[in-house]
């Protein structure tokens, strides 16, 4: 697995208590967002925290603040992000143009709080400020006059004032007086990265599955099937909806349940970001196995008249996922919440869905004696077996792509 990062600087209140943390680009190298394009560092930085690490874990119960290129303004349907945790930030570099301003009026519409980053008053500025919730302030970029003067512009409207690169005591206490709301910079916190190890998706699988989620006519059988074929897709769209973002009574842990909650609009947009982020694919063999099992865990589960049976695909789909992710099975599903029922059955093929995946390994190594599931005959389990290689062989040139 590739390594991955994100920066992160904290943001203080006026009683250095901590109100959230603006999330950055890096990389391996130490590369920040100025120095690859803009679109790529905001959906890299979007990607890894929503999918990778979780909200969570990198900001905890406070805000996220993510710059946003003037793309993420003007096409909405590529930032499917929790309004009430995150602020979005317009760049310096963002023109306040038409299709700005209508992108900014429905992100506030749906309840994100908009900040002004490396702002200046000035005429370009004032069609923003209908929609700012904080204006940002790099204070080094005045002397003191010039910042009063400023301050005094802004204060003229509702909104709270945050104080960029803070770099000393004295700094912090003037900035105090002048009414600054919050502050950030190397005087409170230096900027710290979280580093971890990042998935990766088949590319030409997302590729395929924006393409057929265009068609208006799709249904949640098909989005289940396409979702399917991707192991680490799946993967990631189930930790996703069972962070605590979502809030759910219960955990869900089969693709059907996932695809109707999330419905087609936010899978699009997960996989626009995905797309966008260019995140690469590894052992399609191993994939298609992992499909195989799926496919013949369900049939089991249907021919013998068991309840669930997208649950026993999903855990034949998982399988394989320590050796997809190259890391101990109980590591990658901490990742994941699922039921105990079906970590018993991935991690001691325990319960009804640990014993169809054993039925099933024990098919796939040409151990017939102990591939018995239910009362199913031989001929039946041989049937389940040739249905689920042909399912999963209708997915054979895409996942042996080498791209």
């Amino acid at each position: 697995m590739d390594e991955i990062f994100v920066g992160r600087q904290p943001i203080f209140d006026r009683h250095s208590k901590l109100y959230g943390y603006e999330l950055l680009f890096r990389d391996g190298s130490g590369n920040a967002a100025g120095e690859v394009d803009g679109d790529r560092a905001t959906s890299q930085v979007i990607v890894n925290v929503f999918l990778e690490f979780g909200l969570d874990r990198i900001v905890g119960p406070h805000r996220a603040f993510i710059n946003l290129t003037r793309r993420f303004f003007v096409e909405r349907e590529s930032l499917p992000l929790p309004a009430q945790r995150v602020v979005l930030e317009v760049l310096e570099d963002v023109q306040p143009d038409a299709e700005v301003i209508a992108g900014l009026r429905a992100y506030v519409d749906d309840g994100f709080m908009v900040a002004l980053d490396d702002c200046v008053f000035q005429a370009s500025v004032r069609p923003l400020m209908e929609f700012a919730h904080i204006v940002k302030l790099d204070i080094m970029n005045w002397s003191r006059e010039e910042l009063v003067e400023q301050v005094r512009s802004f204060q003229a409207y509702d909104v709270k004032l945050l104080a960029e690169k803070v770099e000393n005591e004295e700094a912090f206490e003037y900035c105090k007086q002048l009414g600054f709301d919050y502050f950030q910079g190397y005087f409170l916190s230096r900027p710290t990265i979280v580093q971890g190890t990042q998935i990766p998706l088949n590319r030409l699988k997302l590729l395929e599955l924006t393409t057929r989620l265009q068609n208006p006519e799709v249904d949640v059988a098909e989005l289940e099937e396409i979702i399917g074929h991707d192991v680490r897709l799946s993967y990631k769209l189930l930790r996703h909806l069972n962070s605590a973002f979502f809030a759910l009574p219960r955990e869900v842990e089969s693709l059907r349940a996932a695809v109707v909650y999330l419905g087609p609009q936010r899978i699009r947009r997960w996989a626009s970001l995905l797309l966008l982020a260019k995140l690469d694919n590894q052992s399609s063999e191993l994939m298609a196995q992992g499909i195989q099992r799926a496919k013949m865990c369900e049939l089991l589960a249907m021919l013998a008249g068991r309840a669930h049976a997208d649950i026993y695909f999903t855990v034949g789909l998982f399988s394989l996922l320590d050796a997809m992710m190259r890391a101990p099975l109980a590591e990658v599903l901490d990742a994941l919440p699922l039921t105990s029922e079906v970590r018993d059955a991935l991690l001691h093929r325990q319960g009804p869905y640990g014993e169809a995946l054993t039925s099933v390994i024990a098919y796939e190594q040409g151990d017939f004696q102990q591939a018995r599931f239910a009362r199913l005959t031989p001929a039946q389990m041989t049937d389940a077996y040739l249905q689920a290689v042909g399912w999963a062989d209708q997915s054979a040139d895409v996942l042996t792509s080498p791209h």
